[in-house]
């Protein structure tokens, strides 16, 4: 098969609440529209089908992979549309751990898993805003970055809170990561001081594209998110933006365009090891 260079992805920005139900529902509305909009892969936010820190909700409302319903719908979703779908993430339980993993999900144009990432870094932080947030209590860290190849080229996974620790993106890179994923639910006040900075500079420290779909808006959980979904060229362009509504963004994404930028600023070779 030879490989596109060129294709259309489309970040759906969403509100998610704690009806799963509902959000399927409301996330399988904006999928079908951007795919009768032309996009090629359809990417969603961290969380997209459950936004809840409550302790019944996560007891109730959080499923094994095999009869997760929000995994399912979408599997179907994606043959029925014959799109690349990530699933930003979803709260997997796994047997015999009272945790769950926050999992992101590659799902191909024929409703297949393609490939998952558990999200390694978690989110325990004291903000002096007084927002407190402890992502580890019910959540157990992934332990492996994870790659996938698609139609266009290779495609790295990362998820939210990742987005801080440059040596996860740098990894994937080099390991030939020419588009990586940030599906996010940022908190609003760390958003409108870091979100874009953070952005930017991965695409520009790793020569590749940044495709960031961002939850908004506030939540049952009393959290707010900050939206302003963005698409990244590997130059440090803003080629898409959401603002902080329940939107649809898109852009084009050139796998020559990473070629070309890591020829003339070839960083990733000069990595040096050094010491104290």
């Amino acid at each position: 098969m030879t490989k596109k260079q060129i294709f259309k992805v489309a970040c759906l920005q969403i509100n998610s609440g704690n009806d799963i139900e509902q959000n399927i529902a409301k996330v399988k509305k904006m999928v079908k529209k951007a795919a009768r909009n032309g996009a090629d892969f359809i990417v969603t936010p961290e969380n997209v089908l459950l936004m809840s820190k409550n302790a019944k909700d996560l007891a109730t409302k959080t499923f094994h992979e095999d009869d997760n319903p929000g995994l399912l719908a979408f599997k179907e979703i994606a043959k029925e549309c014959g799109k690349w779908i990530l699933l930003g993430s979803l709260a997997i339980r796994k047997k015999g751990n009272e945790k769950y993993v926050n999992r992101s999900y590659l799902i191909n144009d024929k409703g297949k898993i393609v490939e998952h990432y558990d999200k390694i870094h978690l989110y325990d932080v004291t903000l002096d805003n007084g927002e407190v947030y402890e992502e580890s209590k019910t959540v157990q860290s992934g332990k492996h970055i994870k790659m996938a190849k698609m139609p266009w080229g290779k495609l790295g996974m990362t998820v939210c809170y990742d987005l801080r620790f440059p040596h996860l993106f740098r990894s994937l890179a080099k390991a030939g990561a020419e588009f990586i994923t940030v599906p996010a639910a940022f908190v609003k006040y760390t958003g409108q001081a870091h979100w874009h900075t953070l952005l930017r500079a991965r695409a520009i420290e790793n020569g590749c594209y940044i495709i960031a779909p961002g939850m908004t808006g506030k939540h049952p959980s009393g959290r707010e998110t900050y939206g302003h979904s963005l698409i990244v060229d590997p130059w440090g362009h803003i080629l898409a933006e959401a603002g902080e509504k329940e939107e649809i963004i898109y852009a084009d994404v050139d796998a020559a365009r990473v070629k070309q930028v890591r020829k003339c600023l070839p960083s990733l070779l000069h990595d040096r090891d050094f010491r104290f």
